[in-house]
């Protein structure tokens, strides 16, 4: 059975920011390929100038004792709660083990300043051609995730899944995307995921298909579908983006914001935008009021799909200790 934490966000993903910044060999597939965010392919009798093209990075035979590594930058840095390794394709060629590191770093270093690696995942068996899940219990902030395999081989792809930090020291208070994933918000519920996963709402930067966004399937009764945010940290909306872009034949044609504030009323829901016409492969965005919130609700009228949602405004003094008080708390 898939773990539940598979529906967290990838941090290490190429699609929120991450990158492969070294690694110690990719003689026969690129590292890069470890964050893709597509699924691994294979392309039978594709050969190059270094043998079968694989999707997945892999490294040549080692004549000696040792191991290969490659380091990742996190796109979002946060607390890891599972890994996904992941050897898809690789059969005659996969590495028999791996472990995972993790490590906390100020600022931009290169990746020979690094240090301090922590254990996430310990030494673990691998077989070929398959996903590897391996629960993470560290309540730590990472900023960068190391994974070596034993002795050699290919690895198709690295998942890191958990829930970002954001540095209270780059956040703008006063200005601020509250249901931004990288600003430490995140899925609370929803009503339909079939197509696309509502953490894809709230990822950053622009949605380059509509696979990357929210999608439900069709609806067949009379109701709507839905997507709750927990807000990064409870604050006030002023702005609203409802971005439609690329969903030109399945775009809700209605939508509509509630909040409400769960340290108050959990079930005390305000109207932040009225439902409201949408146009397809459309950026709207809208002036809305309303009090204090720490959750915000996305109705969608019936169905459909959304590339992103930003609910822009500020954060309360509370909102912002909180905050700060999180960051200090996973980073000690």
């Amino acid at each position: 059975m898939t773990p539940t934490w598979t529906r967290l966000p990838d941090l290490a993903s190429r699609a929120v920011g991450g990158s492969v910044v070294w690694a110690n060999d990719e003689l026969f597939a690129e590292r890069e390929n470890l964050i893709t965010p597509a699924e691994a392919e294979y392309r039978p009798h594709t050969f190059g100038h270094r043998g079968q093209v694989y999707d997945g990075w892999e490294t040549r035979r080692r004549r000696e004792p040792g191991s290969d590594s490659a380091v990742v930058r996190l796109g979002l840095p946060g607390v890891v709660r599972g890994v996904v390794v992941d050897t898809a394709w690789f059969k005659g060629n996969y590495p028999p083990f791996a472990s995972v590191e993790g490590t906390h770093a100020l600022g931009y270093p290169s990746p020979e300043e690094l240090t301090d690696w922590e254990p996430l995942v310990p030494k673990s068996p691998l077989g070929g051609d398959q996903k590897h899940y391996f629960d993470v219990d560290v309540e730590r902030r990472y900023t960068h995730v190391r994974l070596t395999m034993y002795p050699d081989g290919g690895i198709a792809r690295l998942r890191v899944h958990g829930s970002p930090v954001p540095d209270p020291d780059l956040l703008v208070p006063g200005a601020l995307d509250l249901a931004a994933l990288e600003n430490g918000a995140a899925i609370a519920g929803c009503s339909n995921d079939f197509f696309g996963k509502p953490a894809n709402l709230i990822a950053p930067g622009q949605a380059g298909s509509m696979g990357e966004g929210w999608e439900t399937a069709r609806r067949r009764d009379d109701g709507n579908d839905w997507v709750e945010v927990t807000l990064a940290a409870p604050g006030v909306v002023t702005l609203a983006e409802l971005d439609t872009t690329h969903f030109k034949g399945n775009a809700p044609g209605w939508a509509s914001i509630r909040g409400r504030d769960a340290r108050k009323d959990p079930d005390d829901w305000f109207e932040l935008l009225p439902r409201t016409r949408l146009q397809p492969d459309t950026r709207h965005r809208f002036r809305v009021e309303g009090p204090e919130a720490t959750h915000a609700r996305l109705d969608i009228y019936p169905d459909g799909g959304m590339a992103r949602m930003r609910l822009f405004g500020s954060l309360t003094d509370a909102g912002l200790d909180q905050l700060t008080a999180r960051y200090a708390d996973l980073t000690r």
